[in-house]
């Protein structure tokens, strides 16, 4: 099987310079309410400073004391003229959750211009919005643009994305400097410039934890894709816009503090590693058989699998504890082999 690159068609035609005005911003809260208050709070400098801007908080029925507290904290700041609480019947993923808020916002008489999805494990710092939505001004061909993250302790989080491929799953889980000297072109993660003054940088996805999305992109190529509960909807939303022509950049000039983990329940970098839910494995796989097939699907498992055996070959050589999930590798097994064709041709 062989590798295929991504050349996105031209870009959509649109205004030299177009001034967007409304933004909506869409927080998706599951059990996580005092986080999605102090979200609340440091948003309230960034409304101000862009009249018209408005704040759905979306609970994917959390069954627990979520609603009240953000109810509270909205009266605590004065908020109900720009913030309110939409309450889901169901708690039906990360996607769905974003898509109950837009899917709304796009069938109102006056529609926003761009929506800001925001994990409820955010705080932003000053002009994180203004820099989002200058980056979308800058250039009509921008579909997207995603903030520079910031750990727990302030430190920047200095990543954006190249789209998965086999390549990328083989540098990825195999973690040795041999294999990235050969595949690091390829690498999934792309180190950007954080530096004050840094410029915006295009690249193929960025984190789904603070990006900001063109109306237009929606009502080109349709909501977030529902079959993917969490993880890998963003970077499929990406994709289908990319297809389509807009481009994605990242705007170090927005910063965000992301308390990472903590909407997941998978840690963040610094603390000890979860095993890996089932979902992650199911959206990895929606991901590379929806847009290349069956066939490359089980080669970017069997790629990630032997990373993974490289990798444990090489820290047992070197006496170094095991750093992945636990169970990583019978998992990543396990749910390779459940989909392995049963007979018939491989479809895309």
């Amino acid at each position: 099987m062989r590798e295929s690159t991504h050349s996105p068609p031209s870009a959509p035609a649109g205004p030299a310079h177009q001034v967007l005005g409304s933004v909506w911003v869409v927080i998706v809260n599951y059990r996580t309410g005092r986080l999605v208050a102090d979200c609340l709070a440091s948003l309230r400098a960034e409304v101000a400073a862009r009249p018209g801007t408005q704040v759905v908080v979306v609970d994917n029925a959390s069954g627990d004391d979520s609603c009240s507290l953000i109810d509270a904290a909205i009266q605590a700041l004065r908020a109900s003229g720009w913030a309110r609480l939409v309450r889901s019947d169901r708690n039906a993923g990360f996607a769905a959750g974003n898509n109950l808020a837009i899917r709304e916002a796009l069938s109102a008489a006056q529609a926003p211009d761009a929506f800001w999805l925001l994990n409820p494990d955010t705080r932003v710092e000053a002009g994180a919005l203004q820099a989002l939505v200058d980056a979308l001004q800058a250039d009509p061909a921008c579909g997207m643009a995603g903030s520079q993250l910031l750990e727990a302790d302030g430190q920047p989080w200095p990543f954006a994305f190249r789209f998965p491929s086999m390549a990328g799953e083989l540098e990825a889980c195999a973690r040795l400097r041999l294999v990235s000297r050969f595949l690091g072109h390829r690498a999934l993660a792309r180190e950007m410039d954080c530096r004050p003054g840094a410029p915006r940088v295009a690249v193929d996805w960025v984190s789904g934890a603070s990006f900001i999305v063109r109306r237009s992109v929606f009502e080109q190529v349709g909501l977030m894709d529902e079959g993917y509960f969490l993880y890998y909807e963003e970077t499929d939303f990406a994709r289908r816009a990319a297809d389509a022509g807009w481009a994605s950049v990242f705007a170090p000039a927005s910063r965000v503090l992301h308390i990472s983990g903590q909407s997941t329940g998978v840690t963040g970098q610094q603390d000890q590693p979860r095993r890996m839910p089932a979902y992650w494995f199911e959206s990895r796989r929606r991901y590379f058989e929806k847009h290349h097939g069956r066939a490359y699907a089980l080669g970017a498992d069997l790629a990630c699998i032997a990373g993974t055996l490289l990798w444990h070959l090489a820290r047992l050589i070197r006496r170094r504890p095991d750093t992945n999930p636990p169970r990583f590798l019978a998992d990543l097994i396990r749910h390779g082999l459940r989909r392995l064709p049963t007979g018939g041709p491989a479809t895309g």
